[in-house]
């Protein structure tokens, strides 16, 4: 039983603060995310052009999604 209340109060002692470091707050008064290094920024949608190839795989997608929820229909009676 000794055994196990060493180990135990080891464990506290050791890991403990570690837990506690990763839930404390942060001592800077910027919130959010770093910024991205220069060359790793994520582009906004606004700043995309618009992608011409993609309406032919929109409208097969559509096409397959419809004949999906129609077999579905007749498997899934009112769920």
């Amino acid at each position: 039983m000794r055994k196990i209340l060493v180990t135990a109060t080891f464990l506290m002692l050791t890991i403990g603060p570690a837990a506690v470091a990763q839930t404390g707050s942060s001592s800077s008064g910027k919130q959010g995310p770093w910024p991205a290094p220069v060359g790793h920024r994520q582009p906004r949608a606004d700043q995309v052009p618009p992608d011409k190839d993609n309406s032919n795989a929109d409208a097969a997608m559509k096409r397959e999604d419809a004949e999906l929820d129609r077999k579905l229909k007749s498997i899934c009676r009112g769920c």
